[in-house]
């Protein structure tokens, strides 16, 4: 039964290659640094990359758009930690030309971490496309835009698709897209998209319901504050984790406030990495250290007195106690009734050559 739960965890769950990484069925869990949007100059940029590996990122995220392309110059929003803003303004303040990606890509290259990005227009995949982005992440606010999806779809690289404030059939909608263009590398990414999101929100389950309902790689984008969401996606099967990364909580921009600093990034992949562990393969069986635990803690079958070679042996003269080395228990009916083959001494484990 326990070789058949395995199979099912590791084969019916599909696998997504990203790069090097694999995802999903059983992998290790993939865990983004998200810096996009906390950087102006490639300093920045390059400051983040080598503190995201510092603090063991698999990979990180940029985010890759125009102003002019992403928003309108009449729409607004109130976030938070901005107040209410013009997101075109915004997005002009923060959005990276070709040289600036192209220098960060060389020098993610040159340090061996993987790079991606999240595009919002046509315009945006074909500047990825001269810097052959392997991967292609959706944000939240293009879940829903099917032209788009199926347009990154079409290229045939693997797709991770965020679906924060997308309803269960929205998602439905969003995927089916993806798979009509013969590109089933997927990945869906839960998420609730507040900066930031409140850890009551959270909804956590979403990720194994998007698993039970696609077989697909799903994990988690967390907006929180702190890394309790985190690990709790961790702990029930996310397969991916992305996390926005700051170097200053109280720097200028929109995302700086909820971003893992450094030593918040740290203790994540720490303690994902210890969740990995401490889940193990699902197969219920003693652990290698219960060896010794299981024959000194169990208990067996145990002479009450002295019982000498050639005695019937009855009920009264046995006892159940530890160590577990003799007799198991449940054969205690079947004891009663035996001769004894040797003297056994008072207080001793009964083995059944003793029998």
């Amino acid at each position: 039964m326990a070789s058949k739960e395995k199979t099912y965890l590791q084969v019916k769950m599909k696998s997504v290659k990203l790069d090097s990484f694999l995802i999903g069925g059983g992998h290790p869990i993939h865990i983004i640094a998200e810096i996009g949007g906390n950087f102006l100059n490639f300093e920045e940029a390059k400051r983040l990359i080598d503190l995201a590996i510092g603090s063991g990122a698999d990979s990180v995220k940029l985010q890759t758009y125009k102003a002019n392309t992403i928003a309108s110059k009449k729409a607004t929003y109130d976030m938070p930690n901005t107040g209410i803003a013009n997101q075109y303004d915004l997005f002009k303040q923060y959005e990276i030309d070709f040289t600036l990606h192209q220098d960060i890509w060389n020098y993610c290259s040159a340090n061996n971490i993987l790079v991606f990005s999240t595009p919002s227009h046509l315009d945006d995949i074909e500047l990825l496309e001269k810097l052959d982005c392997a991967i292609y992440k959706i944000g939240s606010d293009d879940a829903c835009n099917i032209p788009f999806l199926k347009q990154v779809a079409a290229i045939g690289k693997p797709i991770i698709l965020s679906t924060g404030m997308c309803t269960m059939e929205e998602v439905r909608e969003s995927v089916s897209a993806i798979l009509s263009e013969n590109n089933d590398d997927l990945i869906l990414l839960h998420c609730v998209t507040n900066y930031p999101a409140k850890v009551t929100q959270a909804n956590l389950k979403c990720i194994t319901s998007m698993k039970r309902e696609f077989g697909l790689p799903v994990g988690y984008s967390d907006h929180t504050l702190g890394n309790i969401c985190s690990f709790a996606a961790a702990s029930i099967g996310a397969d991916l984790i992305e996390k926005h990364f700051t170097n200053d909580h109280n720097a200028d921009g929109p995302d700086h406030m909820l971003s893992a600093e450094p030593a918040e990034l740290k203790e994540l992949v720490e303690g994902v990495r210890d969740i990995e562990s401490a889940l193990g393969d699902g197969i219920k069986r003693p652990s290698q250290d219960e060896s010794v635990t299981r024959l000194n803690n169990r208990k067996s079958i145990v002479s009450n007195v002295e019982i000498k070679q050639g005695t019937l042996i009855t009920r009264n003269m046995l006892s159940i106690k530890r160590p577990g080395m003799g007799i198991e228990p449940k054969y205690f009916e079947q004891v009663i009734g035996r001769v004894a083959n040797t003297d056994i001494p008072a207080e001793d484990t009964v083995y059944w050559d003793y029998i």
